[in-house]
């Protein structure tokens, strides 16, 4: 592989729309201030809910998908931030390496690029 992505991921959280301001906190903690929000739904079937008191049926759950491509040498810290700042929360967090960040306003490669 060449210095194209060397070093750069992509971290994403998948939460409930309540815990975006804490995903954001974290992230901005670590000067990481460009993400990728998506209103998505997780398939649960079968998960029941309490809504004004009544017990209901829950088949699609509203999430929200933040993604943002990050320097290696931030990503443990991130995660424990993340991690630390959505205790309790319903929510995934991953990463996935990239191999290649090309800005194409600017044409810069790898970490320059994030």
């Amino acid at each position: 592989m060449g210095p194209e992505g060397a070093g750069v991921k992509i971290v994403t959280a998948l939460v409930r729309p309540h815990a975006l301001d804490a995903v954001r906190r974290a992230l901005e903690r670590h000067a990481v201030l460009g993400m990728t929000i998506t209103e998505v739904g997780t398939c649960e079937p079968g998960r029941v809910e309490v809504h004004k008191g009544a017990r209901v049926e829950v088949d699609v759950v509203p999430r929200l998908r933040i993604e943002t491509v990050v320097d290696d040498e931030i990503v443990e810290r991130l995660l424990d931030q993340l991690q630390s700042n959505l205790e309790g929360a319903d929510g995934q967090l991953w990463v996935r390496h990239v191999d290649l960040v090309l800005r194409v306003r600017t044409g810069e490669m790898g970490s320059d690029a994030v």
